[in-house]
Parts: C-alpha cells; structure tokens; sequence
C-alpha cells in the first residue's frame, strides 16, 4: 500500500495579534505625552432674537448697504444777520417815512405861513385834514415799499404820519406870530408858556376840536392802509 506524502506537523493556531493604533510623533510642546483634549462638536450659531445672528469667529462681520441720500447743506446766515421772512427792511422803512413825513410836514408850514392872513376858519381845518390825509400816504406807500409785509414798518408808518400831522400845524404858530408880531414875543412865548402852540392846535371847548382828533386818525389810518397794500403788492411781485 502507499503511503500518503508526507505532511509537516502543524503548528497549533495562535490567536491574532491586536494590532496597536499608530502612535503620533512626540509633540514638542507636549513632552510627556499627555492625553488631548476631548473634542466635542462644533454648535450652529445661534440666533439672538432681535439682533440677527451670531457673528462666526473668523469671519468678518458684514451689513447690508444703506442708501445714501445726498442732503443739502445747511447754511447759516452771515454773522449778525437774520433770515427776515416778511420780505422787507422794517428799519429802514421808519427811517424814510421819518424824513418823508418830515418834508411834507415842512411843506405844509410853508403853506399855512405863507397864506394865513387870507384863510379862513373853513380853510385852516381844509389844510389841516389834507395835510394829515397826505402825510399818511406819503409815509404808508413807503414804508410798504420798503418795509414789505413786516408788522414792524406798518406801525411805524402809524406813528408818524399822526406825529407828522401835529408838528406840522404846532411850528407855523410861532412863524405866525413873529410874523404878525414880533420876534421877541416869540420867545417870551416859548419862556412863559412853551406848550402854547399845541394848546392852538386843540383850540378850545366852544372850537371844532373834533378837527384836530379827526387829523391824527385820518394820518394814522391812511399810513396803516397804504403800508399794508403796498407791502402786499410787492411781496407777490
């Protein structure tokens, strides 16, 4: 009979070595070899109710582009001087209808003195009431010109023409006098009883003092009325 071929003995089986995990070179920050760190897993950013969400480490914080409006620049007035929203120079509206209101009360004086030994009592209150009619319009067109809408001019303009009125009619009572006189009395006049001219313009309580009344109100009422048209003509043109 033949034999079989001949076999090795077999070796008993051992069990597999565990294979050892890959040991990471020595860091040299971390000499003795200390165990890491646990490593836990990165969080979703969280969104702050409000305020949008979280800024990421890392990454630069954006916003969103607002539109830019180009405004106008605001420029102030010029040093010690204010916007003025009535249009007009209220200043100078009172200092010419001052001159003005001078000049025709001037004119008037002229007037009286030149023609008082033919007028009569009819005649004198004629003159006085147009005087003050006239005065009131020369003073109001102007300031109203002048002063534009500006409340200020418009109670100037009031003022005067009434003063104009009144000082009108009191300086030709002494020329009167030191005409029909003589000058000297003039001035014994003005030293005994200085307030004898206005005293001539009231006149007395049996006299049409109603008159001289009836002149200021028709001077302060034409300079009012004049300023105000023509304050408002010129502010629409």
């Amino acid at each position: 009979m033949s034999q079989p071929p001949f076999q090795p003995p077999q070796q008993p089986s051992q069990s597999p070595q565990p294979s050892q995990p890959p040991q990471s070179p020595q860091n040299p920050y971390n000499p003795y070899g200390q165990p890491a760190p646990p490593q836990y897993p990165q969080q979703p950013p969280q969104q702050q109710p409000g305020y949008g969400p979280a800024p990421v480490p890392g990454h630069p914080t954006t916003h969103p582009m607002q539109p830019m409006h180009p405004g106008t620049p605001y420029q102030a007035p010029p040093f010690g001087q204010q916007p003025n929203t009535a249009g007009g120079n209220p200043v100078g509206a009172v200092l010419l209808g001052f001159l003005v209101s001078v000049v025709v009360s001037v004119i008037y004086t002229g007037v009286i003195f030149a023609t008082y030994k033919d007028q009569s009592e009819t005649m004198v209150h004629t003159l006085y009431i147009g005087h003050a009619l006239l005065n009131g319009v020369a003073v109001g067109a102007l300031a109203g010109l002048v002063g534009g809408r500006s409340d200020g001019a418009r109670i100037g303009a009031a003022v005067i023409a009434p003063l104009g009125a009144f000082f009108g009619y009191t300086n030709a009572v002494p020329l009167v006098i030191a005409d029909s006189q003589t000058p000297s009395v003039v001035w014994d006049m003005l030293e005994n009883e200085p307030f004898f001219p206005a005293k001539a313009w009231w006149g007395s309580a049996s006299d049409t003092t109603w008159i001289s009344l009836l002149g200021l109100v028709v001077a302060a009422a034409a300079a009012w009325g004049l300023a105000y048209v023509a304050g408002n003509r010129g502010r629409r043109a």
